[in-house]
């Protein structure tokens, strides 16, 4: 089944909402600042992959992108099943309810 372009369209601009209200959610300042800092640390090093905050800043970096992951899913999940009960639902049961 072919989805139409209008909603290829709205399902991206859905994503890319979500994706930049969770990227600066008050909730993930604190890792967000955690991995900046360690990204700045890693220029006092000169072999970057043998000085251990590389290793800091990899570890923190995984984490802020598992955070930023894991709410992207779960908000998905929520706009698909929103969207799987807005299709099966009957548009017209509330109308026949109401004209009785």
């Amino acid at each position: 089944m072919e989805f139409p372009s209008w909603f290829h369209s709205a399902i991206q601009e859905r994503l890319d909402d979500v994706s930049a209200r969770i990227q600066f959610h008050p909730d993930l300042r604190k890792y967000r600042l955690e991995e900046k800092g360690a990204f700045e640390a890693l220029f006092s090093c000169v072999n970057m992959t043998q000085c251990p905050e590389y290793s800091e800043w990899e570890d923190k970096h995984h984490h802020y992108r598992g955070l930023e992951n894991e709410r992207l899913y779960l908000q998905g999940m929520r706009d698909g099943s929103k969207l799987a009960i807005a299709l099966m639902s009957d548009p017209f049961a509330e109308q026949e309810g109401d004209a009785n």
